[in-house]
């Protein structure tokens, strides 16, 4: 469990991981050392996993977002799920869920087209017994730091 000041942290370079431990020390009250150090403390612990750059998929190419349910076959683990889900590129994120679907899966595509073979890969698995999507207008909001604001 992070305290307090490793939260102010975490969450200043979940909004920018090339913030400066400098200007990190600034906004939490730490020298650049004593931020340094908890950061490399965050990473050896496992509380920070890695740091990473945040692209628009449209400017991959990637222009049609849509969610996937998944209703999977009786006896099927997430493990399985998981197996079966992590060769497609295109697919973002994909949770097991709770409510009457198995999982939730968040697909990338260049265009309808590309959507629909994806879907069509997926409802092809032999875990599946079917799916349901839908397909995203206008994201709303998205969030990408982590911990509660400072």
């Amino acid at each position: 469990m992070l305290n307090e000041l490793d939260e102010r942290i975490v969450h200043a370079l979940a909004e920018d991981a090339r913030r400066s431990f400098a200007d990190i020390g600034q906004l939490v009250g730490l020298s650049a050392p004593a931020v340094k150090r908890r950061v490399d403390r965050l990473r050896a612990t496992g509380a920070i996993t890695g740091f990473t750059v945040r692209v628009d998929p449209a400017a991959l190419g990637w222009r049609t977002e849509g969610f996937v349910e998944i209703y999977c076959r009786s006896q099927t683990s997430p493990d399985a799920i998981r197996q079966g889900l992590e060769r497609y590129p295109e697919i973002a994120s994909a949770s097991t869920v709770t409510g009457e679907a198995d999982a939730l899966v968040q697909i990338f595509a260049a265009d309808m087209r590309h959507f629909e073979q994806v879907l069509e890969k997926i409802a092809g698995e032999s875990f599946v017994e079917r799916t349901k999507s839908v397909l995203v207008l206008s994201p709303l909001l998205r969030r990408y730091t982590s911990g509660a604001p400072s």
